[in-house]
């Protein structure tokens, strides 16, 4: 793509409008000297986040009119992106924006998709045993081999997006489904802090029983994919 650049950075934001200009500003540090777009993907704020974006010739807003959910909001934005690797951040400032060159690395070492897990977790007690859990279950039942799913932050090459099924709750699953392709995947350790304003957007509430049924239904994706050669 003409004039594409070598890095698009995809952000869902929920009423983030506290975290979003500190968070933009670490993204424009972490990745001073290469070539980059962000992409701010809007899922339905009622408040004033997208105003307190600063705008910018590689920095993009996709705006939905209500809230669609985490899934919904980084598929979008993949979509959009035009970088040869891209990158998926939270929009809360929990992930930590000077970890994307760690992943950037892998890429260039020749890994498809670089996961990041969270060495030391900066959330509540019941929200790490709930995922330690869920974690073990979906890792086993999916065989994607990775301990923290949850952790958003992920760098992939821009093929790897093709691979990707959009349905709710799909954000789970973005590693079974690239490694499912038949991509490489690896793990690295990244930084978490705790939130620093506001509470997390998208909650616990029934998200088990959902995050269950979603995985028989991607075991079942995994298990009918079509494996197929052309002759030359």
């Amino acid at each position: 793509m003409t004039n594409a650049p070598a890095v698009s950075v995809v952000v869902p934001m929920f009423n983030e409008e506290e975290s979003v200009p500190i968070l933009q500003a670490e993204i424009s540090a972490a990745l001073a000297g290469v070539d980059h777009e962000i992409i701010f993907v809007d899922d339905g704020s009622t408040d004033r986040t997208v105003e307190r974006i600063t705008a910018g010739p590689r920095v993009h807003v996709l705006r939905f009119p209500r809230n669609a959910g985490q899934s919904a909001a980084m598929y979008a934005g993949l979509q959009a992106a035009n970088g040869a690797t891209v990158v998926l951040l939270d929009g809360d400032l929990q992930n930590d924006p000077a970890d994307i060159q760690k992943l950037l690395r892998e890429i260039e070492q020749g890994a498809d998709l670089v996961c990041g897990y969270r060495a030391v977790r900066k959330d509540t007690t019941v929200k790490r045993l709930t995922s330690r859990v869920a974690n073990f279950v979906r890792s086993r039942f999916t065989k994607d081999g990775v301990r923290d799913t949850g952790c958003t932050l992920k760098a992939m090459r821009r093929e790897c997006v093709e691979a990707l099924v959009p349905f709710k709750g799909m954000h789970r699953f973005i590693p079974a489904l690239i490694k499912g392709a038949g991509y490489s995947l690896v793990e690295v350790p990244v930084n978490h802090r705790p939130r620093k304003f506001g509470q997390s957007k998208y909650g616990l509430g029934n998200r088990a029983v959902r995050a269950t049924v979603d995985m028989f239904g991607v075991r079942w994706l995994l298990s009918r994919q079509l494996h197929y050669k052309t002759r030359e």
